[in-house]
């Protein structure tokens, strides 16, 4: 039996600005975006080429706006990431090259965190990783 996570709620406080800032400035998908009921607002978001959406909205979650779990993105090109994310104005940290892969940093206007990560042996085809891990490094 595949156990598969297919949706992640992300505490914000203003779903509208939120919603433009992933849509707009990240490039998510906005795959739905209903009010079930008056307390409701469901607004399901999705990053290209993902199996999990993320879930902005009211009366969803009792946390905080901006207390979401530290998110990971995975990329074929942290470069190419890098350029579409402070082309469209994202506050994003320059690339950190680490020996397990390249990351990109950035946070949501309420706060909550994001990692970008390139591996570089997935694309490269390489086994386990090791040899390229040390190449990084």
């Amino acid at each position: 039996m595949d156990w598969k996570l297919e949706l992640v709620f992300v505490p914000v406080s203003d779903v509208d600005r939120a919603k433009d800032f992933y849509v707009n400035k990240v490039g998510f998908n906005a795959d739905y975006d209903e009010r079930p009921s008056d307390s409701i607002r469901f607004v399901q978001l999705t990053p290209p080429g993902s199996a999990c959406s993320i879930c902005i909205g009211e009366g969803l979650t009792d946390a905080p706006p901006g207390t979401g779990s530290n998110l990971q993105l995975v990329v074929s090109d942290i470069q190419a990431a890098h350029r579409q994310l402070k082309g469209n104005g994202v506050d994003v940290s320059d690339v950190d090259v680490q020996q397990w892969g390249h990351f990109l940093y950035f946070a949501d206007p309420d706060g909550n965190r994001w990692s970008v990560q390139y591996i570089p042996w997935r694309n490269a085809g390489q086994g386990d990783g090791k040899d390229a891990a040390q190449d990084a490094g």
